[in-house]
């Protein structure tokens, strides 16, 4: 996905680029250079100097600013340096839990030698007599060029037409860093801090909490850390956001950084969240996964399916800086100045694959959009702001759980033109979501996209959802939950660094704090009373009671001053997440069947791993005019799933409307 219009939003910090002392990109004065020795490979360029494992693959040294290595390495260890590894599967494995493997290749080449650029390769090809191998062929990258302070890597992935099918779950590169090294971590300007280590992870000195990756530390080797709670999902980002993110050595002050450029690669479109880095100290650019997403939206090859696709470059930039006051601040300035750096380049010139379109090979889509609802307006409004994108044909909505293509995403100016430029040659469907509206839209017709060509697509019509008038509403239609009331945590389980910070939804244990909040009797919430901000809990959980968990219901009461009785009624559902939650609505009777039901749905867990959204769930309740009373009226949301602290939903926006 490209994100074009962020740029325009970011501060420019350039001039911070020079403001850091670092080795001058100039010094190379013999070019990149390549060592290929019995089992293993060095590319320097008199600024770094990398070392890959051969014909493996896998990074086992960085050397930069003076550290002979940045990598926490052992060859006694498989998950240790810098590696690419999947989660996968094959249908009828008889196995509920992917298989986690790290990709190794099994032939080594050289792609490109130049004084200017280094290119390396290691591949390995499925062998079909192995049933139950990893299905596919893959071949993984890696890229020095002169002057750079950092390296590329991308990779290849190929499932090929006649082959069995496949189940991927995850994919990534990560990186492991020297924790004598690496103690401070950066993921947003607001999301820094000094970390524990990973030693205060582990019992005794902490305890688990409702699942392993939380940990609350009891007995840290630095008491700064005692009490908090420590989870890598707290450290999420969405796509659209997440472009840079690493860690900050301060003796010699040195940065690590991921850079992603672009998010063309990535699943799951601009709201999609994934895990950054977190304590180890790890590193990792996630290319596929299932978080916060489930198996609704899971990436499965059938049998004799043709896929392939090019996951990345992304670039591992280091940097460096003097005794400042502030180094971390430095250095982190200096990655999001290299981030937007990265981001204008592309695409890539550079990549040696013919995989990988470079710029001239690429096509671009303009149009302008309007929005077309006569219950707000007797004219079309500009869509402002509104999230446009490519990706491959489906069904409004269908980008969400898209996981095989490419996707390229834009934002609309006030007037509701947009412009998506470096779009890889296919055939595409152009999506759209509107902040402030509920519903998808998508452009009848599919797009093709030729290399060099552009496509003028006039202007298009989103009509929203809407049967009648607002009779009244409650949030605000951006997909998230994050505008109603999110409470404090209880103070065992309090990260510090979210302590009056705006994403104060990333604390740990705040499903707990609804049963603290409404200990007997459930959420009411009265039309023209209560203020959605204050009253309505940004999560619809279970209570516990003794050691069961029960199902939750929570009255809307509303006046109406007139009701067409032979007339239908709507109720908008839209959700920001759910996790095996089954809603039921009734209308002014608690006891009766209810009106409207649905299936059990979602296994995304953005309640657990504090992501305040995930995939959204839109739902219209059809509403017999006879049900209703003119004067009060009471509407019962019953989330009817019970038996799991994690099982519900978080709302979007929930809206009444007339006949």
């Amino acid at each position: 996905m490209v994100w074009n219009y962020l740029l325009k939003d970011i501060p420019n910090t350039h001039k911070l680029v020079t403001d850091l002392p670092t080795i001058p990109s100039a010094a190379s004065t013999q070019g990149v250079l390549l060592h290929v020795e019995y089992n293993q490979v060095i590319i320097s360029n008199d600024i770094i100097e990398l070392t890959i494992s051969k014909p493996e693959g896998r990074i086992t040294g960085i050397r930069y600013n003076g550290i002979d290595n940045l990598l926490q390495y052992s060859s006694n260890q498989s998950n240790l340096g810098g590696y690419w590894d999947l989660v996968w599967n094959f249908p009828g494995s008889g196995q509920k839990r992917g298989v986690f493997a790290i990709l190794e290749g099994a032939e080594f080449k050289v792609i490109v030698q130049k004084e200017h650029q280094v290119e390396v390769s290691f591949s390995r090809t499925w062998n079909p007599s192995l049933r139950n191998g990893v299905r596919l062929n893959v071949d993984i990258r890696y890229i020095v060029l002169l002057g750079s302070s950092g390296f590329y890597s991308y990779a290849i992935f190929e499932h090929k037409r006649g082959w069995p099918g496949l189940d991927l779950s995850e994919t990534r590169i990560a990186f492991k860093l020297r924790e004598d090294k690496f103690r401070y971590m950066a993921v947003a300007d607001d999301r820094r801090r000094k970390m524990p280590r990973a030693e205060d992870r582990q019992f005794p000195r902490a305890v688990t909490l409702a699942y392993k990756e939380a940990v609350r530390i009891v007995n840290p080797l630095e008491p700064e850390f005692k009490g908090e709670v420590d989870d890598k999902y707290q450290y999420t980002v969405a796509n659209k956001d997440s472009r840079v993110h690493g860690w900050i050595c301060s003796d010699p002050p040195t940065g690590f950084w991921v850079i992603t450029p672009s998010n063309e690669f990535r699943a799951g479109g601009p709201l999609r969240q994934e895990l950054t880095s977190h304590v180890g100290p790890t590193s990792l650019a996630i290319f596929l996964s299932d978080h916060y997403t489930g198996r609704s939206a899971h990436f499965r090859l059938e049998d004799g399916e043709h896929w392939k696709k090019v996951l990345g470059p992304i670039f591992i930039y280091l940097n460096s800086a003097a005794n400042q006051r502030d180094v971390a601040l430095h250095l982190w300035e200096n990655a999001k100045a290299q981030m937007q750096i990265e981001t204008k380049r592309w695409p890539y010139g550079f990549p040696a694959s013919l995989d990988f379109p470079k710029l001239n090979q690429r096509g671009l889509v303009f149009g302008k959009l309007m929005v077309r609802d006569r219950c707000i307006s007797k004219y079309d409004i500009h869509a402002e702001g509104a999230y446009i994108g490519l990706a491959l044909p489906g069904e409004p909505g269908s980008w969400q759980r898209e996981r095989k293509g490419y996707q390229f995403w834009t934002r609309s100016n006030p007037r509701g033109d947009f412009v998506i430029k470096n779009i890889r040659p296919g055939r595409y469907n152009l999506y759209a979501w509107v902040p402030g509206f509920i519903g998808d839209f998508m452009h009848k017709s599919t797009i093709t996209v030729n290399p060099g060509g552009s496509i003028k697509l006039g202007t298009l019509v989103f009509e929203p959802p809407r049967s009648g008038p607002t009779l009244w509403e409650i949030g605000v239609p951006d997909r998230s939950a994050a505008e109603f009331f999110v409470p404090d945590p209880r103070p065992e389980y309090v990260n510090r660094l979210f302590i009056n910070h705006p994403e104060k939804y990333r604390q740990y244990g705040l499903w707990e704090r609804y049963a603290d909040l409404y200990p007997k009797e459930d959420l009411v919430y009265k039309v023209g009373v209560s203020d959605y901000k204050r009253d309505w809990f940004f999560a619809h959980v279970t209570r516990k009671v003794g050691n069961s968990f029960e199902p939750t219901t929570w009255r809307i009461k509303f006046s109406l001053n007139f009701v067409e009785t032979s007339r239908t009624y709507t109720l908008r559902l839209a959700i920001a997440a759910a996790h095996y939650a089954r809603l039921e609505v009734r209308v002014n009777n608690p006891n009766g069947e209810p009106h409207f039901t649905t299936v059990a749905f979602g296994d995304g867990n953005a309640i657990a791993r504090h992501g305040i959204h995930g995939l959204q769930w839109n739902f219209d309740v059809r509403i017999e005019g006879r049900l209703l009373y003119t004067g009060e009226n009471t509407i019962y949301l019953t989330q009817a799933k019970g038996g799991h602290v994690f099982y519900g939903v978080m709302y979007d926006y929930l809206r009444l409307e007339g006949p």
